[in-house]
């Protein structure tokens, strides 16, 4: 095939099959686009996003891994679209449509005089985007059908990309209203058989085990509004935060990892995106960090300068957790600025949503570390806004990979909710969540509610009764994220007019099976944790 490509000229867009191994270590030839084009040493190589795939398993190919009998060009754009038979006219999309509707429904009553120039809603329409024009209003979510209950609340950032743009433009159309609220028009589908909404402050749910005649009463109170849709569809892009949306993340650059190795510690790290390191970095073939202070250097020689100079053997700012090896250190973005920007720029390295690097300012960074005689080596971390309006309790979440599998990121995840617990707030995480980290949160709320379920006892002789509300204060995790997790677990039945959650037997013996597995775990009596009110500090 390699002189089929030589033949053939391959341009940035073509799309062909290439050999790869998959995890069974056999060949497979799955249709991917070509990114770039480069030559080193007269040999061509290839950089190719396997369609369909996560980005991180991008790579560089050779020509003899390309598949030129099923060569696609990209397919060109007319330069003068027509529109109804009239050239040069651009072709209409949802986008524009909406547009539209909205300049008509904010044009004032009456016109401008000709001759002067005031400014109107419509250029503010083409200058912010467009999903922000809608109030902060959004639809009340409801519990999920079963066919939507893997996007309950979260959604994964994998394989979407297309259906989401689609799907969001259909959205912005029905959810536009002309009072400026937003309003969800749910189609009716006929055939379909009622599904639970759970919306209503006097329905319940009762809890039955197989085998096992232990029940509860579980009451869902009316759900409060949620940034997030019911099927996990963000009715608008987030314009705070550290994963807000960011145009620049489309370019072709951002997509290539531009990073070949880290080496961080006793461990090398390939990364899996791009990261914005300093261009000259970027052409070697392993970039130093100090595992301490994260501080990047270009060769072994200035890294071992750098040791002999660098004091730190533990993350700047204070510990406020112990216990054994594990350690937290919580970290002030504006305090310890150098610190926080080193930290997400090698966060970026194994985060694809990420986009906030340098302010980082209004962020708490909470980083994790085992210790050992050299010093508290980083497993991992979280960061979270000082002030948060929409409840998250974590902006950005990473395992680093050496330590991934092995339990430190469901601990991750129960410290963010400890600090909930003793700021006396619920919480829930930033989205989207990437592929990863979805199984880690669904993994973690299924077990601590079946945990809570598990514990309920016979009241009286009756069947125990707990609320949504009880659960969601126990666990501080939202009350959305305890509706979707039912849901997902697919433990919600309706019956004689009640909510029932039935735990089979093989949920129970899945459940006792993956908490014996699990050996690490938060203790509360080794936090030493003060909450500070930012909001009332003039300054972070």
């Amino acid at each position: 095939m390699a002189d089929n490509s030589s033949s053939v000229e391959i341009v940035e867009g073509c799309r062909l099959p290439v050999l790869r191994k998959n995890q069974e270590h056999e060949d497979e030839w799955p249709l991917a686009e070509i990114l770039s084009v480069k030559e080193v040493s007269l040999r061509k190589l290839y950089y190719v996003h396997y369609i369909d795939f996560n980005k991180r398993l991008d790579e560089w190919v050779t020509g003899d891994r390309l598949d030129m009998k099923k060569l696609q060009f990209p397919k060109k754009e007319a330069k003068t679209p027509t529109k109804n038979g009239l050239p040069g006219s651009r072709p209409s999309s949802p986008e524009r449509e909406v547009r539209k509707s909205l300049d008509l429904n904010v044009q004032p009553a009456t016109a401008p005089s000709r001759g002067k120039t005031l400014p109107t809603p419509k250029r503010k329409v083409e200058a912010v985007p467009l999903a922000t024009q809608v109030s902060p209003a959004t639809p009340v979510p409801s519990l999920p059908s079963s066919a939507e209950a893997t996007q309950a609340s979260v959604f994964p950032a994998v394989r979407e990309t297309n259906t989401f743009k689609s799907r969001e433009d259909h959205e912005q159309l029905a959810s536009l209203t002309t009072n400026g609220t937003a309003r969800r028009l749910v189609p009716s589908q006929p055939g379909r058989k009622r599904k639970a909404n759970c919306g209503g402050p006097d329905e319940m749910i009762k809890v039955l085990q197989y085998n096992n005649p232990q029940s509860a009463s579980v009451f869902l109170p009316p759900p409060e509004d949620s940034q997030d849709s019911s099927d996990g569809i963000p009715t608008a892009p987030r314009m705070t935060g550290s994963l807000v949306s960011d145009r620049s993340h489309d370019d072709i650059v951002t997509r290539m990892k531009n990073i070949e190795c880290i080496e961080l510690g006793r461990h090398r790290l390939k990364p899996w995106y791009f990261s914005p390191y300093p261009q000259e970095l970027t052409t070697l073939p392993i970039l130093y960090l100090c595992e301490f202070c994260l501080k990047y250097l270009k060769s072994l020689k200035c890294l071992q300068r750098h040791l002999t100079k660098c004091n730190l053997r533990h993350p700047p700012g204070n510990e406020i957790y112990r216990k054994g090896t594990i350690s937290f250190f919580e970290i002030d973005g504006r305090k310890n600025k150098t610190y926080s920007q080193n930290l997400c720029l090698l966060a970026k390295c194994f985060l694809d949503h990420k986009t906030l690097y340098y302010d980082t300012d209004p962020f708490l960074f909470y980083v994790m570390t085992e210790y050992d005689s050299k010093g508290f080596h980083i497993v991992g971390y979280f960061s979270k806004e000082k002030e948060s309006t929409e409840d998250y309790n974590v902006a950005c979440i990473l395992t680093l990979p050496p330590y991934q599998r092995r339990g430190y990121g469901k601990l991750l995840i129960e410290f963010s909710y400890e600090l909930s617990k003793v700021e006396g707030k619920t919480g829930t995480p930033e989205k989207p969540l990437s592929d990863l980290g979805l199984l880690s949160y669904r993994s973690y709320w299924s077990q601590t509610i079946l945990e809570i379920l598990m514990d309920l006892k016979p009241d009286n002789g009756e069947r125990p009764q707990i609320t949504i509300n009880e659960i969601s204060e126990i666990t501080s995790v939202k009350k959305e994220d305890v509706i979707s997790t039912l849901q997902y677990l697919n433990l919600i039945n309706y019956y004689k007019g009640q909510y029932i959650l039935t735990l089979s037997e093989d949920i129970v013996d899945g459940h006792e099976r993956a908490m014996q597995k699990r050996h690490l775990r938060i203790d509360p009596k080794c936090l030493h944790f003060t909450p500070k009110d930012w909001s009332k500090r003039g300054k972070w």
